[in-house]
């Protein structure tokens, strides 16, 4: 029952928008920047940065469902762990989104929904397979932030601080999960995964 408590209030704070950072905002120490884009460009970063946010709300779903699903006190740790930084991540994009004057994704009950369904038949396929999921996912995350950083205006900083410091730590956990065992997935299984993260991300552009 307290295992089901604490779950449950992990997802209900991911989707509140309700985060506990545990680390400093890498854009802390920079200088704010409510005059360095313009409307065009705020509009755009805000639409990046709900694309990011939704990212971290089904990290959290994904690493949850995988920690209760875990065979060993190993990898539930790792995931908790991971959970933890990506949870840094979550609050990271939410400061970001309200400095830029926009909000979080309407539909982030589904993401966390849809992604805890994924992230427990992983799971349940057994922990190599699980932290394979996990290493080709965050590969797959690393390329999509490589291609936002592209994207975010010169004069944004902030916004790429935030960016570049997540990429360092997908990267870390992508390669734990291939260090504690995880196997390649199928190419039919990367495409899936591929075309199902091109669904969320042109709609939490968006809405």
């Amino acid at each position: 029952m307290d295992t089901l408590i604490r779950e449950f209030d992990v997802a209900l704070r991911a989707i509140a928008g309700v985060t506990r950072a545990s680390r400093a905002n890498p854009a802390d120490a920079l200088a704010p920047d409510a005059q360095s884009l313009d409307e065009t460009q705020r509009r755009h970063v805000a639409g990046l940065m709900r694309i990011n946010h939704v990212g971290e709300v089904c990290a959290q779903a994904l690493y949850q469902a995988q920690k209760l699903t875990a065979r060993t006190p190993q990898v539930r740790a790792q995931m908790d762990e991971a959970a933890r930084e990506e949870e840094d991540h979550l609050g990271w994009c939410a400061e970001r989104l309200r400095e830029l004057g926009s909000r979080p994704s309407l539909l982030n009950p589904l993401w966390y929904a849809g992604a805890f369904a994924i992230g427990w038949a992983a799971g349940r396929a057994g922990d190599r397979v699980s932290l394979g999921f996990v290493s080709e996912t965050e590969y797959q995350v690393e390329q999509h932030l490589n291609g936002h950083l592209e994207q975010i205006p010169v004069a944004d900083d902030r916004s790429r601080a935030i960016l570049e410091q997540m990429r360092d730590d997908e990267v870390r956990h992508g390669a734990a999960a291939r260090e504690a065992g995880g196997m390649p997935l199928p190419s039919p299984v990367r495409a899936m995964m591929r075309a199902a993260s091109k669904v969320m991300t042109t709609a939490a552009y968006r809405i």
